[in-house]
């Protein structure tokens, strides 16, 4: 009989004949093992606990015969493949901040659960929450900006160039085919500190046309606004303060959406008069450059909001600066972007693929924004104890978005080399293997990256001409 818990066969099989016994009296003078309830007899208290604890076990075994092993929904194991395509991106992502003088930075996986929520907008319900620990009430990051923010109130930096690499949690609806996962990596940039205006904007929208460029991903654009342009061309079309936030999330749906189903939103969801939202449409279906900035500038009435002005002003300078940086043709104004996050304070920019044709052997694979950012003046002020600002503005680049396009390409057109192996030490004779080991240290210590075979010497050297 096989052991089912830290009782021994013999006790088991014991109780399992007691619970068999059918019940019966007691016979005179022995000793009188049930005890009486209003003249009837019932078990005793250690034949129940007996059998409540059979019941748990087997319920136990139940469990465990159901259980599938598997991943946690919306993530992902990395196999050596897949870390190698990684480390590509990376390196490439990586390369590109170094370059602009970045600094590296890290920050904990977790925050003060007040440190995130208040920060993302209807997007607060995304942050995994933890239980109580220690008395502390805790989060995972939702991503790496508001950490980033909380570091310089927390250690009085007003001015630093740094990226972080890192991973975050957001609970949202997973999708694989378009690289959507809880858990993924995040590639972030940020200039902070007081400079002249849109010279760090600039210089953050440089580096993204770099890192899409260098990685080959086929054709992109970067959209481009303002949120105070946003908010200006709300407030003169007549949509009332408290609805600004809500209004703005219904025009970033402007491209996953027909603008016939956005205004339905505004006007039935949200309760927006239609002629309110028919001057919003006029303005958020419109994009192009640097002239359309300059039309806009010469509007009836945006020209009557200051707040569009200061908006629009800044966005003809910034196209002066991307003009000598050799990049305005992948940049477009468009005047539907919004962005969901409540920190940003000024420019906003998104970075998107254009749909092209598969190649032979891909699936289309609909990944959306692959880099997204802006200015966010406001954020470390709320949580500076005299709520000092430092002016910031970043970038991020979405890792597992262009994982899933480089991945497929590569798996489809190229062998993926996992090792970097340069030597490998074997022998065609037996019997050599303490001289191989010591002709392997002696590389080692040169620095060299070599391996030991571990096969058939023939067919190792195969494998590995083969990987390469």
């Amino acid at each position: 009989m096989q052991r089912l818990g830290p009782w021994s066969r013999e006790a088991w099989a014991a109780l399992a004949l007691q619970l068999l016994r059918p019940p019966r009296a007691p016979c005179a003078g022995a000793t009188l093992h049930f005890r009486r309830v209003q003249g009837g007899l019932v078990q005793p208290p250690g034949r129940e606990f007996a059998e409540a604890r059979l019941k748990t076990q087997l319920e136990s075994d139940k469990e465990k015969s159901n259980f599938v092993i598997k991943t946690p929904k919306g993530t992902r194991d990395l196999g050596p493949q897949q870390m190698a395509i990684r480390e590509k991106i990376l390196t490439a992502v990586i390369s590109c901040f170094k370059r602009h003088g970045a600094k590296g930075l890290d920050t904990p996986a977790f925050e003060l659960k007040e440190v995130l929520t208040e920060k993302y907008g209807e997007n607060s319900r995304l942050i995994y929450e933890l239980k109580d620990q220690g008395g502390e009430l805790l989060a995972l990051r939702y991503d790496l900006t508001v950490p980033f923010a909380r570091y310089l109130a927390m250690n009085k930096i007003k001015k630093i160039k740094r990226y972080h690499i890192g991973k975050v949690w957001r609970r949202e609806s997973p999708s694989i085919t378009q690289g959507r996962y809880r858990e993924f990596c995040q590639c972030d940039f940020d200039i902070a500190g007081h400079f002249d205006p849109m010279i760090p904007d600039a210089e953050c929208l440089k580096i993204i046309y770099e890192i899409l460029n260098a990685l080959q991903l086929g054709d992109f654009l970067i959209k481009v606004n303002d949120r105070r342009i946003l908010h200006g061309m709300f407030a003169v079309c007549g949509v009332p303060d408290n609805k600004f936030h809500l209004i703005s999330a219904s025009v970033d749906k402007l491209g996953k959406m027909s603008w016939k189903d956005v205004r339905q939103e505004m006007v039935g969801k949200m309760a927006l008069a239609p002629e309110v939202a028919d001057c919003i449409g006029v303005y958020i279906q419109q994009h192009g450059g640097v002239s359309l900035v300059e039309q806009l500038l010469q509007d009836p009435k945006l020209s009557q909001n200051k707040q569009a002005q200061e908006g629009l002003r800044d966005l003809k300078l910034l196209f002066e600066y991307l003009t000598l940086f050799g990049i305005t043709e992948k940049i477009s104004f468009d005047l539907s972007l919004a962005r969901g996050l409540d920190y940003y304070t000024g420019v906003i920019y998104e970075a998107v693929l254009l749909q092209t044709a598969a190649r032979q052997g891909e699936e289309p694979l609909g990944v959306g924004s692959v880099a997204a950012g802006g200015r966010y003046d406001g954020l470390v002020g709320m949580f500076d104890p005299k709520g000092r600002k430092v002016p910031c503005v970043g970038l991020s680049v979405g890792v597992e978005r262009i994982f899933s396009i480089v991945e497929q390409r590569m798996e489809a057109t190229e062998k993926i080399q996992v090792t970097e192996t340069q030597v490998l030490v074997a022998a065609a004779q037996k019997n050599f293997l303490k001289e191989r080991m010591k002709l392997i240290a002696e590389l080692w210590d040169a620095g060299i990256k070599v391996d030991i075979k571990r096969e058939n010497i023939v067919t190792e050297i195969q494998r590995r001409m083969s990987e390469s």
